[in-house]
């Protein structure tokens, strides 16, 4: 076989490429099993001495603590504070201490004897289990008689092999009345070693050697009995002192045992013992050496066999398919178009074989292309036929969708142009009438007939307006607590009038306990009940509409069910009842009317709350509609009630104060005259006669200069704005209260006057009692009746105020339509805003809406809604005037 030169390349490279790795795993290997068997070793070891060394110290412990008991004993004091009036009184006392200790040891097995011993070492009394006679005297007696350590241990080596384990307290006297403490003997008590023994012939491997050995290297216990009574050399105490300083695992020769190398672990023992585990190395290391040796040897093999696999795997993968494909190359060079190579892999290789044959069959079909084309030429003519007719289908498809969506567009605006047609034609045919007989006794019920209808076309209206903010993700909620109590019980007043029309009972049904306050958006939810409510008078014509309230702890939501004995609906006209535009079908649309708009809001508006609106109805028989909201409850913190809350009526806390009895300094910054004259008429009911200031700028200078108790500042004036002149106010040390007037009260607005250094924010068109509200809290005034309000709104003064206003009325739509006409944005919101808050305070709500909407539309840069909402408060200012006219008349 001949040997390519790509295949002695590939062995070259491939053959270090795979065995430095493995030199490198097997030197890794073998190094961390050595590590690994070490930590093994370590940790085990480790376990085993403290587990052994803390059975010892709580044995230790156990009968420490019992001798410390029986040296508090009373017979023991009494026997030791008295002295002796006659040989039986000592025998007496004798015999009561005895039976002390014979109870002592018959509750503690393992207490070998007892021996009280007189500060001199004389016994005084002694207990044995063995009848044994007392000690003569005990090798460490003259080192407990030095010390000044009350309670000790020692562990004594004795001649038959074995260690004597001693509990020691001293004994002092109980007399208080001594500087120092005086000395009256000891209790030596010896317990059984047996349970240090047992623990010292446990081990955790084989061949393991456990000592207990004092500081000198004296053995005291060893798991082998021969080493008892021996002692170690001072290295190698050295050298265990250092291993249990560590807490290591330390290689050791013990010289002194039987000359092997040993791993030793060893750890401390109070008294200055030692106890210390040791494995012999070799054996420890043993199970890692056949480890080691079975690496090397796949190691070796692996650097022999995996170069000459690999080479045959890329010869077999790579070398002979590049071959095969030069080989097929040159006979289609050669003009054979008949060769084909295998294409059984989905790798690299069987990709390029299977693009080689492409290329080939590409090749054949370039050749045959003429006559081929001449052959099936009908054949084409058929299959494009075939797709023409397949797209006019497609096309046809397209046309009908565009039919429908036609047809549910001329329903809807049909159904749109009647419930529009209808408020205006009442309000049309109403005006004509008003203007035909101004003096007519009938025009009252006309007027309201006017005003009913236009409050329909405007919810009409503000229903198309809230769906197109729902459908553009730009509707927003604003959660605030409210008490649900009032909430119900506005809805009650307003419906409750409307199903008494109709002959409908109407009645609420409050499921305790019910959370007294929830945060949400009031307003929001209260169009929601509303939408439903009515809509559930709207299409029920006997029977009743029931509104239940619960409350659900385990999702802390508020549930609003209205259950109606309406018409109903059948299963396909629930799933389009909360689609827009549509409402069950065309006959009820005919037969109640409506936009079919209600109810979408509704439950969209209910997401937006952290609900939903679910529907169940049957057909003929009624229909229910569950409100689902999140409470929204702050730091999970509530408070429920059982029963409903009954109203105390608050006093009307009017805001008269006499002018005789009041003398407070007050500024107000406005540049709008028609609102200075008005706030000044509102401030004279209380006495106040505030100085004017027309522009930030001004009322800065005034304040600094005068005395002022309290200032109202316009937000939004030329030369200076509110802001930034309260701003400068407080940097300049003014702390007197700053109320700002404004008719933009979002809340961001609300939070950036607050931050400013505001005190409070009264929204344009100022209402009476808030102002009201605003002087009680930062003038103290005090309360009178609400009668002089009644009276100023019905002066003269007003009246003219009022008449100057709606004169000006003329000029401010010239601005406005010029500020339009020459594209002056600024000025023309400008002018929106002085519209909105003035117009406001004079009554005329329809051009402070109109103005809002405009201002609105040009702050967010709403371009397309500039026209209409020009136009709009063009409209409401001639309508005002129009308005003003006919009264005149």
């Amino acid at each position: 076989m001949k040997t390519s030169k790509l295949s002695i390349k590939l062995l070259w490279y491939i053959t270090p490429l795979v065995i430095l790795p493995l030199l490198f795993l097997g030197g890794f290997t073998l190094t961390n099993v050595t590590s690994s068997t070490q930590k093994q070793a370590k940790l085990t070891v480790s376990r085993f001495v403290e587990t052994q060394h803390q059975k010892m110290f709580n044995y230790i412990e156990i009968y420490q603590s019992t001798t410390k008991l029986l040296s508090t004993s009373p017979v023991l004091s009494d026997f030791l504070a008295k002295d002796f009036d006659s040989p039986f009184e000592k025998t007496a006392r004798l015999g009561a201490l005895m039976d002390v200790f014979a109870s002592y040891s018959d509750a503690y097995p393992d207490i070998l004897s007892i021996n009280l011993v007189s500060p001199a070492g004389e016994s005084k009394a002694y207990y044995a289990n063995n009848l044994n006679q007392a000690p003569q005297n005990y090798p460490f007696f003259e080192q407990v008689k030095n010390s000044s350590i009350r309670q000790q241990k020692f562990m004594v080596p004795t001649d038959d092999n074995t260690t004597h384990i001693y509990l020691v307290q001293q004994i002092f006297s109980v007399d208080y009345q001594l500087k120092r403490p005086k000395q009256q003997g000891f209790i030596i008590v010896q317990v059984d070693p047996s349970v240090i023994h047992s623990s010292i012939l446990e081990s955790p491997y084989n061949n393991t050697l456990n000592l207990l050995v004092t500081q000198q290297g004296e053995i005291l216990f060893s798991s082998d009995p021969s080493l008892y009574a021996q002692s170690l050399n001072q290295q190698e105490t050295l050298e265990i002192k250092e291993a249990a300083e560590r807490s290591s695992l330390k290689s050791i020769r013990l010289t002194s045992v039987d000359n092997i190398e040993r791993m030793v672990y060893a750890e401390q023992l109070s008294g200055g013992y030692y106890y210390l585990s040791s494995i012999p190395k070799a054996l420890l290391y043993q199970s890692g050496k056949a480890i080691s040796l079975i690496t090397a040897l796949i190691v070796i093999l692996s650097v022999i066999t995996l170069p000459i696999l690999i080479f045959i795997v890329v010869r077999n993968l790579l070398l002979n398919p590049i071959e095969l494909l030069g080989a097929a190359s040159h006979k289609v060079g050669d003009g054979n178009l008949s060769v084909s190579l295998p294409e059984q892999s989905n790798d690299e290789v069987g990709l390029l074989f299977r693009d080689f044959n492409h290329m080939v069959k590409q090749i054949r079909d370039s050749q045959s292309e003429l006559k081929t084309y001449k052959l099936h030429l009908e054949e084409m003519v058929v299959q494009r036929t075939e797709e023409l007719e397949q797209t006019n289908q497609q096309l046809e498809a397209a046309i009908k969708e565009a039919e429908q969506a036609s047809d549910l567009k001329s329903r809807f605006l049909a159904n749109m142009s009647h419930e529009i047609r209808t408020p205006l034609t009442a309000i049309m045919g109403f005006t004509e009438q008003l203007i035909i007989n101004p003096k007519a006794t009938t025009n009252r019920n006309h007027l309201s007939t006017v005003l009913r209808n236009s409050k329909h076309l405007l919810e009409l209206i503000n229903n198309i307006l809230d769906l197109s903010k729902i459908e553009a993700e730009k509707l927003e909620v604003e959660n605030r607590p409210f008490k649900l109590q009032p909430l119900i019980e506005d809805v009650d007043s307003i419906i409750g009038p409307l199903a008494q029309e109709k002959q409908l009972s109407f009645y609420l049904d409050y499921q305790f306990p019910l959370p007294q306050t929830i945060y949400s958006d009031i307003t929001r939810l209260k169009q929601i009940l509303l939408n439903i409510t009515t809509n559930a008078v709207k299409f029920t014509e006997y029977g009743g509409i029931k509104l239940s309230v619960k409350f659900s702890h385990q999702t802390e939501s508020v549930e609003f069910i209205i259950e109606d004995t309406g018409i109903g609906m059948s299963d396909s006209e629930i799933t389009r009842v909360f689609k827009p535009f549509e409402q069950a079908d065309s006959t009820t649309t005919r037969r109640f009317g409506g936009t079919g708009l209600g109810l979408c809001i509704s439950k969209n508006l209910a997401q937006l709350l952290g609900g939903d609106v679910e529907v169940l109805s049957v057909q003929g028989v009624g229909s229910q509609f569950t409100i689902r909201v999140k409470a929204n409850f702050q730091n999970g913190d509530y408070r429920l009630i059982n029963k409903l809350e009954e109203h105390t009526q608050s006093p009307d806390a009017s805001l008269e104060l006499a002018a005789t009895q009041f003398d407070a300094n007050i500024l107000l910054a406005e540049d709008n005259t028609d609102n200075q004259e008005l706030i000044c008429l509102l401030l004279d009911a209380w006495g106040i006669k505030p100085d004017i200031a027309n522009n930030g700028a001004e009322a800065v200078e005034k304040a600094l200069v005068n005395d002022y108790q309290l200032i109202l500042m316009d937000m939004q004036m030329p030369v200076m704005g509110g802001l930034e002149a309260t701003k400068m106010l407080r940097h300049a040390a003014y702390d007197g209260p700053i109320i700002a007037l404004t008719a933009n009260v979002m809340k961001h607005d609300v939070e950036s006057y607050l931050a400013a250094g505001c005190d409070a924010t009264l929204a344009k068109p100022i209402d009476k009692k808030q102002l009201g509200q605003v002087l009680l809290e930062h003038l103290q005034i005090q309360a009178a009746s609400q009668s002089k309000w009644d009276s100023l709104l019905a002066s003269e003064k007003f009246v003219q105020i009022n008449k100057n206003y709606m004169e000006k009325l003329p000029d401010y739509l010239k601005q406005v339509q010029n500020y339009y006409d020459n594209q002056e944005w600024e000025s023309l919101r400008a002018l929106a805003h002085s519209l909105k808050g003035s117009a406001g305070c004079f009554g005329f709500m329809n051009i402070h809406s109109a103005a809002e909407e405009l201002e609105n539309s040009l702050m967010t840069n709403q371009q397309a809604q500039w026209q209409y909402t020009q136009l709009s408060l063009c409209e409401a200012i001639k309508y005002t005037l129009a308005q003003q006219q006919q009264t005149e008349v």
